[in-house]
């Protein structure tokens, strides 16, 4: 659950870092309910989904947001958009990259690629360490160099195997990291760079439920989707929102690390979903399984220093 980030970055102080540690299981925890809750959304797409997804969430952040007295966040985004134009280029980059994520993520279990993203989550903690090293210069410790270690062996077999990986599962492990640096380098690393990515996920949310069965009226073999639909905007956004938190008090590496408990989660479903390991992946799963093991103790590791240096 934790990293060692760049030596010139001053420790946490312990109350933050237990809350963005909760933050994060408990966006990991909704995650994975909505993971699951697609199944229950037919006879939706997952274009569908997606654009209910946004619609419904959008409302929801805003009101947190307003309650939390962070809406000055999403202001204050605003007025640097109209103060540079060019950061609306950058807030288009992140918007589109979340975007595609959340799309995936709800069309992965309506058509059974659920492992293949989860085995991407799996390797996301890995990225997001390696990322942490290039781009912000955080060191590894030695476990985490054992655990990057675990995950060449299992990335080197699933390319001896089958000579590459699924695009879903490419997908994830590089799209997260790309996002959160663009969204620290546009200084959107808060609630108002997610409602901002959210706004201009809008026209395509609205194009993606106009051209579904809602609009046109077929409501009447399906009035569970009624009481189901607003249900997905609620988790959505306390998904997110919990997400987000947890981004904004983390260091950047720590922040990665603790996004095993997600692909676990995830593979829970797959398998309640009916989908299973095949014999020739285990040996792609088993290895990135134990370097995520490494970065668990890691994490210990980190917390029970940082427990010792607050006393």
């Amino acid at each position: 659950m934790a990293a060692l980030t760049c030596q010139s970055t001053p420790p946490l102080p312990e109350a933050l870092l237990s809350k963005g540690i909760i933050s994060s299981v408990m966006a990991s925890m909704l995650f994975a309910v909505m993971y699951f809750y697609t199944s229950l959304l037919t006879p939706l797409t997952g274009e569908e989904i997606f654009g209910w997804r946004m619609l419904l969430t959008l409302p929801c952040v805003t009101l947190f947001m307003i309650i939390s007295k962070d809406w000055h966040l999403a202001v204050d985004v605003l007025r640097r958009i109209r103060a540079n134009p060019v950061l609306l280029l950058g807030c288009m980059g992140t918007s589109a990259l979340m975007g595609v994520q959340l799309w995936l993520f709800l069309w992965a279990p309506l058509h059974g690629r659920s492992l293949e993203v989860s085995l991407g989550y799996f390797l996301l903690p890995l990225t997001m360490v390696l990322t942490g090293r290039v781009v912000y210069g955080e060191r590894l410790s030695y476990l985490q160099k054992v655990a990057v270690f675990f995950a060449v062996c299992g990335v080197g077999h699933e390319l001896y195997q089958h000579g590459s990986f699924a695009w879903e599962t490419l997908l994830v492990a590089s799209g997260y990291p790309v996002y959160f640096v663009l969204r620290r380098k546009c200084s959107n690393n808060h609630l108002g760079g997610l409602w901002t990515d959210m706004c201009l996920m809008l026209p395509a949310a609205l194009w993606f439920v106009v051209k579904g069965p809602l609009s046109t009226g077929d409501m009447a073999a399906h009035p569970a989707l009624y009481g189901l639909i607003p249900v997905l905007g609620m988790i959505s956004a306390l998904a997110l929102v919990s997400y987000v938190m947890a981004s904004k008090l983390l260091p950047f590496s720590l922040f990665g690390l603790l996004s095993y408990v997600e692909p676990v989660l995830l593979v829970g479903v797959a398998l309640l979903l009916g989908e299973s390991i095949a014999r020739d992946q285990w040996l792609t799963y088993l290895p990135i399984w134990l370097a995520v093991v490494v970065l668990i103790i890691e994490g210990f590791k980190h917390l029970l220093r940082q427990r010792r240096r607050s006393v």
